[in-house]
């Protein structure tokens, strides 16, 4: 769906779904007696509740984030060990954004529970919320996402599947092999943005007269693993590593601007190897560049066992955004980093790279549907962002569980989604192709125009990489508009990781600078769209189109809705009729999927 529906749009929907309020309230009721009327709790969700101490706190009497690095991953590592029923380490930990400080007295509530498990690994979602016990305030303080692998010694650990059961769970299910993707490509999307980009320095009202060399904000400390640092099987904490990185990355902060820093953001922390009681650990933190208002801090840590040992084990990187907070708790400006050359110099680019990365996110997650204009720009360096948040609107709207059958003909299905101001529908239809081909046939958008007679003409832009591709749609006029309408459309496909899973091709709208809008056509947006694949047997797939309808053609998807009309039954038909007869041309293709 693209713009908001007006009051007028809205009016026009109550009268179609009155017939069905009765039936969705039911769904509704039915599905929340399951998840709470049972009293269900999923079975890996374990709850760490912790009184903010003075002995927690930083120089602000604020909780230290390093204390609670610490918190948050002893309970997700509960969480995990008890899915895995072994021991389980910390590989990595996603980004992490601090929305508020918590202060003494103040009650820290974390909670956490295994979204998803693959084969040695599991994705575990953190909630961290802080309460006022005074005045029984709460607030979010982080979310977070962190990877755990199970470890026994001597043999391999293969993980029993999670079983997600509410509508959040089966989301988080879905969307945690998109993410799982993202972490995978991280390094490549720096390197390639590094070498494609130019990375744009914000100097603009920087005092340049106070310039600050970055050597001067070095810092290197060594810690000592002891046993209370370590778990029950004798390696350290990942919790209490990133404690101590966030101790030498706030000193190195302090070094440049001469003040108390707070920390906003931490990139991916990604262990690249253990540690154990008894290893060194050397910690290494330098401002890598500072912005106009914030200062990017990178972090090493290098573990080894013997003093006259030369070889150390690369253990962790990271990288923390600080910002210092004036009286008014805004941030203030910084001095200018004067980067040493060589690797300085390399630091100092890619910590531009990233931040490039983390504003095109914040931005691509942050168009809210209520929002306009919904087409985000597409260029290489949210290229990554923007095909995970694609595939992953489109798994999350197939999980919605309130979904109401409409009509029915002919075996073609039309179901349909009421929320808020929007709606949305998908068709699905059983057709006698397998899911491999049905899924190639249907990639290539550039026949669509084959069965599909709302698109006149579609032509590839771009070949971003293997699984995504952007296209010019154009369709033809729509009810009394005398303008056809064209469509810049980013489309993102994903093969099964699971059994059980679907093929997905999801299409969003973008921008190009080399295709604005023009005068001929209006242009048109979708932000969720697309098609997903089930395999049902032996030469038979489920096929299910799922789309948010824009106020400029809700009129006409509110008319088939009423009825399944001719138009979307004949539509849809026409696309098995397509799969059917080409079902063949792609053979050598499926070889690869």
């Amino acid at each position: 769906m693209i713009q908001t529906v007006g009051s007028h749009l809205r009016r026009g929907l109550a009268s179609v779904f009155s017939n069905r309020t009765s039936r969705k309230s039911a769904s509704r009721t039915d599905s929340d007696n399951m998840a709470d009327g049972e009293g269900y709790r999923n079975p890996t969700e374990v709850q760490m509740s912790q009184l903010v101490l003075p002995c927690h706190t930083n120089q602000r009497g604020e909780l230290s984030v390093g204390q609670l690095l610490k918190w948050i991953d002893a309970t997700a590592c509960l969480s995990a060990e008890r899915h895995a029923g072994c021991p389980c380490v910390t590989a990595s930990m996603d980004d992490i954004y601090f929305e508020h400080t918590i202060s003494v007295g103040q009650v820290v509530n974390i909670k956490a529970k295994v979204n998803r498990a693959f084969n040695s690994s599991m994705e575990v979602g953190i909630q961290v919320a802080s309460e006022d016990l005074c005045s029984e305030k709460q607030w979010c303080v982080c979310k977070a996402l962190a990877t755990f692998v199970a470890h026994k010694e001597l043999s391999k650990v293969k993980l029993k599947p999670t079983m997600p059961r509410t509508e959040e769970e089966k989301t988080e299910h879905s969307v945690a092999a998109e993410r799982r993707r993202m972490r995978l490509v991280y390094a490549d999307t720096i390197k390639d943005l590094l070498a494609n980009c130019v990375i744009q320095d914000d100097l603009e009202s920087r005092d340049c007269s106070h310039m600050v060399p970055a050597e001067k904000t070095r810092v290197e400390s060594v810690e000592l693993v002891l046993p209370p640092h370590a778990n029950h099987q004798g390696n350290t904490f990942g919790g209490q590593i990133m404690a101590w990185m966030e101790n030498v990355a706030t000193i190195a902060a302090s070094r440049l601007c001469r003040a108390h820093p707070t920390l906003k953001a931490i990139e991916m922390f990604h262990f690249r190897g253990p540690s154990q009681v008894g290893d060194r650990l050397v910690l290494k933190a330098i401002v890598n560049n500072a912005f106009k208002h914030s200062m990017e801090v990178g972090v090493c840590v290098e573990a080894y066992r013997q003093e006259a040992e030369t070889h150390r084990r690369h253990i962790n990187s990271a990288f923390m955004t600080f910002v210092v907070l004036g009286a008014d708790d805004q941030p203030q400006m910084l001095p200018w980093i004067r980067p040493q050359p060589g690797d300085g110099e390399r630091r100092y680019r890619e910590a531009s790279a990233r931040k490039k990365i983390r504003l095109d996110r914040q931005y691509i997650v942050s168009c809210k549907q209520a929002e306009m204009p919904l087409s985000v720009p597409w260029d290489p360096s949210n290229q990554v962002c923007l095909s995970y948040n694609n595939v992953s609107s489109l798994k999350m709207l197939v999980a919605k569980d309130n979904w109401v059958l409409s009509s029915e003909s002919n075996q073609v299905r039309l179901y349909t989604l009421e929320e808020d101001k929007f709606l949305s529908f998908h068709m699905e239809m059983l057709v006698h192709v397998d899911t491999a081909q049905a899924f190639l046939l249907l990639s290539d958008l550039r026949r669509r125009p084959e069965w599909d007679k709302h698109c006149r003409s579609v032509e590839l832009v771009q070949q971003v990489d293997e699984d995504d591709a952007i296209y010019h749609v154009i369709s033809p006029a729509l009810g009394g508009d005398p303008k056809p309408q064209d469509f810049i459309i980013l489309a993102s496909r994903r093969k099964p990781c699971d059994i059980g899973e679907p093929y997905v091709i999801a299409l969003r709208s973008v921008t190009l600078p080399t295709h604005r809008e023009s005068p001929e056509y209006r242009r048109g947006e979708t932000v969720c769209s697309g098609f997903c694949f089930w395999r049902e047997g032996d030469q038979l797939t489920k096929v299910s189109y799922y789309n948010q309808a824009t106020p400029g053609v809700l009129k006409y998807v509110t008319t088939n809705v009423t009825g399944l009309s001719s138009e979307f039954y004949t539509t849809f038909k026409a696309c098995e009729q397509f799969l059917l007869d080409n079902r063949n041309d792609l053979a050598p293709s499926l070889q690869t999927l």
